[in-house]
């Protein structure tokens, strides 16, 4: 009989991928929701409950052989304090863990965040043995979600993926493709800084790894493409796959710098011109092999939205 996996955040952009490529792989999928809606499309039945006060999740629960928890506050989407992190995405997923464990899950895998290793950069690539150093509220949240689930007694995995990219998009990478689409070239050639991506494809293949693992496994996982680009390699990525050539100007970082400074936009040059380098030692000790390369992922994800 094929697997049943009780999956959460299934109206969200990860959460809606999810879906798909568990019931596509023969898995059968469980969706619990925040209120009444449709049925997803694909899902073998759903459950409707607030996660944050889970009083009693035996029924949603019954057979459940893993339990992927997609569902949580994201970083950058909303101005909650700190509390309402905390409740959103630590407390949260300690209750559903405890419930998952009453009623004999095998495996409970978080999506957690790359965020709850680091801040927005980094000066050396970042691997699962660093130190987790959080620098806001939504990275300490989730970082206290993975320690809620060390707690308990499940097998457990906590997915940190980089920025991911993929249709329906949004944020920064829905900001990087309006750049891209623009129709004249851009200053950003000389920014020189590198970030890991990983398209919500890969990501999901992620998942179907840890999901199908042997043994214990009880750990933070980082997942991340392994070609980190540039902001002016993602943008030709991008026009690439939209027929266009780069169209990239080599204005010195510094004055992009300065630029940004003077129109009040100090954070967004922080961003661009920081390292976030990431690898994912632990996933691909486990055979995990992205969907593709980040370069193509990014054309192909342009090409489908011309």
């Amino acid at each position: 009989m094929s697997r049943l996996v009780a999956l959460t955040g299934t109206t969200g952009f990860i959460g809606r991928h999810l879906l798909k490529s568990l019931t596509s792989r023969g898995d059968r999928v469980r969706v619990l929701l925040r209120r009444p809606t449709e049925m997803p499309d694909g899902a073998a039945s759903a459950v409707v409950g607030d996660l944050s006060r889970p009083m009693n999740m035996a029924a949603a629960l019954a057979g459940v052989d893993a339990v992927v928890h997609s569902a949580g506050l994201a970083h950058a989407m909303s101005g909650a304090p700190e509390d309402d992190y905390r409740s959103a995405n630590t407390e949260a997923t300690r209750r559903l863990a405890e419930a998952a464990e009453r009623a004999g899950v095998r495996r409970f895998v978080f999506l957690s965040s790359i965020r709850a290793q680091s801040g927005p950069s980094a000066p050396a690539p970042l691997t699962e043995a660093d130190t987790p150093l959080p620098t806001d509220a939504y990275g300490r949240s989730k970082l206290a979600a993975e320690q809620a689930l060390a707690e308990t007694g499940l097998d457990w995995a906590a997915l940190r993926p980089v920025l991911v990219y993929g249709p329906g998009l949004k944020g920064n990478m829905a900001e990087l493709m309006r750049l891209a689409r623009m129709p004249y070239p851009l200053p950003l050639g000389g920014l020189r800084a590198r970030r890991s991506l990983v398209s919500v494809e890969s990501l999901a293949s992620a998942v179907a790894t840890v999901l199908d693992a042997e043994g214990p496994l009880r750990k933070p996982m980082i997942v991340a493409e392994p070609d980190a680009l540039s902001l002016p390699e993602m943008i030709a990525a991008l026009r690439s796959g939209l027929g266009r050539p780069p169209g990239l100007l080599p204005v010195p970082a510094g004055l992009i710098g300065l630029a940004c400074r003077m129109t009040g936009r100090a954070e967004v040059y922080s961003r661009l011109s920081g390292n976030l380098v990431a690898t994912a030692g632990a996933l691909s000790a486990l055979g995990w092999t992205p969907a593709h390369p980040t370069r193509d992922g990014l054309a192909q994800l342009a090409r489908g939205a011309r």
